[in-house]
């Protein structure tokens, strides 16, 4: 997409990034996660797509998984390799996955990278990601949702970009990071619902299960709109037979 920068691959943001678990918001991505991969997934070999820092493939092998992480940015995965030296982190060539060989998975996750994948891009990507499935095989998708954009948060502000409001689906949008130490204005491309519906049954894929995870009261952190409004949304899918 011209004009649209992926922050994640700049090496200083990559660094600060790599630093950073599951506070604030954050914590609402991963919070429900063990409950639904528990209800939809059988098996234990993962791959963690868009694995970034590693954040994911390890919250994934404490949860018992074989996890295989991959990502597109080097600096990302020379973090991940320092942080978990006993993991396996591969990078890979942009829509490529020869770096996983015959591998197949029970389980594909997807946390936040299709924020930042051109939509042009994502029903290619998921098409492939559906080839990597084993037998009855799942994939989650973990995205944004378009109000992440256009509120304050507990991890994010938005306030300084008000022409996120007018954006519609495949327009770059800003935001701002409150947990990571190099607070660098990160660019995303917000997605709606009805698109990623579109993307996915294009890519011959169908949502079996989607979850807006909100905060609740007496959880570690103090939620400003958490506990009205979704940040996140997580699609469990399936290949249509």
């Amino acid at each position: 997409m011209s004009g649209f920068k992926n922050t994640y691959e700049d090496d200083a943001y990559a660094a600060a990034y790599a630093r950073m678990e599951f506070p604030g918001t954050y914590y609402l991505a991963y919070r429900d996660l063990p409950e639904i991969l528990s209800e939809h997934v059988s098996g234990t070999a993962a791959l963690d797509f868009g694995c970034g820092a590693g954040r994911s493939s390890r919250f994934l092998k404490k949860l018992g998984f074989g996890v295989i992480g991959i990502d597109i940015a080097p600096e990302m995965i020379r973090c991940a390799d320092q942080i978990d030296p006993g993991g396996d982190y591969r990078l890979v060539s942009p829509g490529s996955f020869e770096a996983l060989d015959s591998a197949r998975f029970d389980l594909i996750l997807a946390a936040f990278p299709f924020d930042n994948i051109p939509m042009t891009m994502k029903p290619e990507l998921f098409e492939g990601l559906a080839g990597l499935l084993t037998e009855g095989g799942r994939i989650v998708n973990l995205v944004s949702t378009p109000e992440i954009y256009t509120n304050e948060w507990a991890s994010f502000s938005t306030k300084d970009f008000p022409e996120n409001k007018q954006k519609q689906s495949g327009e770059i949008v800003k935001v701002i990071c409150f947990d990571i130490d190099d607070q660098t204005i990160v660019e995303d491309i917000v997605c709606d619902q009805a698109e990623y519906q579109r993307v996915y049954a294009q890519a011959g894929l169908r949502i079996i299960d989607s979850r807006l995870p909100l905060g609740r009261q007496g959880e570690p952190s103090d939620w400003v709109s958490e506990e009205t409004i979704a940040p996140w949304r997580i699609d469990v899918l399936e290949r249509i037979a």
